[in-house]
């Protein structure tokens, strides 16, 4: 029974957590919890605030107002050495894969290990190899330096490292960008993979809907802060990732479909942009 119960416990939550940078709102009132084993998506146009919550998540930023709690724990009164130890429960994919330039493959997949734990060298080497043949990489790239690989290579190299802990967490940030469509859906792959490998919970940040759509089981949809009103929450879609598509929210479907109407519509109001959006080809006829 206490087994079940923690499976389905919340890993991590945020209480009204709200960010300003000089006064003005980026985060405001944001409530989301994380259960374990769960995957959660959070998708929303560049500038709506993802990777500020993505960084407040593990405590790089202090909330303005509210707090995230970590398996119960808020993370602002934690000292930097509990805080240290916390993040090693955690595992994070950046963008651009983050790589340490001057190693080698196996000396970045070794680096949290020589890092945070004891580990003999054969130890590390042997975990170094298995995480990087998990990620689909051969040992030849052992020696390699990032720069002699791909961008998808790279990213996965990336992946492994952030597995290197053991990590009860994974934190993904736009874990698909500036890659083709087929390398993308590989990446996809080892993020369902590692979630039941490992069973491991996880947040994604990302403006890819296909992604968003295959791995996670909710998606929360945020929207800046500057074009809402006062009483208006950030978050227009908390829910399945399945039935994000019957949203009735046209903020939603404009973001799902790629549609820029709308938003050229407000550039011309506000900013007296000059291009006027064209609904159709029946339209631009009649114009």
């Amino acid at each position: 029974m206490f087994v079940e119960q923690r499976e389905n416990s919340v890993i991590l939550e945020t209480e009204r957590l709200t960010m300003l940078f000089r006064g003005v709102s980026v985060l405001r009132e944001i409530n989301l919890q994380l259960r374990r084993g769960e995957t959660l998506a959070v998708i929303g146009e560049s500038g709506c605030g993802k990777t500020v919550l993505l960084k407040t998540l593990i405590g790089l930023l202090s909330p303005t107002y509210g707090r995230v709690l970590f398996d119960g724990m808020p993370l602002a009164e934690m000292s930097d050495g509990e805080l240290a130890t916390q993040r090693t429960r955690y595992g994070f994919v950046f963008q651009q894969a983050a790589l340490f330039d001057s190693m080698t493959i196996a000396e970045n997949v070794a680096f949290p290990l020589r890092q945070h734990t004891n580990r003999s060298t054969p130890e590390i080497m042997d975990t170094v190899i298995r995480l990087l043949v998990e990620v689909g990489l051969p040992e030849i790239v052992l020696e390699k330096k990032p720069a002699e690989l791909s961008g998808g290579m790279r990213k996965r190299v990336g992946f492994a490292r952030a597995l290197a802990m053991n990590p009860e967490l994974m934190l993904y940030d736009e874990p698909t960008t500036g890659l083709d469509p087929i390398m993308s859906d590989v990446i996809n792959e080892l993020i369902i993979n590692t979630r039941r490998r490992h069973n491991v919970s996880g947040i994604i940040v990302t403006h890819d809907m296909k992604s968003a759509k295959k791995v996670a089981d909710r998606i929360v949809m945020l929207y800046p802060v500057a074009r809402l009103r006062p009483d208006e929450s950030q978050i227009v879609y908390e829910g399945p990732a399945d039935e994000i598509d019957d949203s009735p929210d046209n903020r939603v479907s404009q973001f799902i479909e790629g549609e820029a109407g709308g938003r050229l519509m407000e550039m011309c109001q506000v900013y007296k942009y000059p291009f006027v959006p064209v609904e159709s080809a029946t339209d631009l006829e009649n114009k």
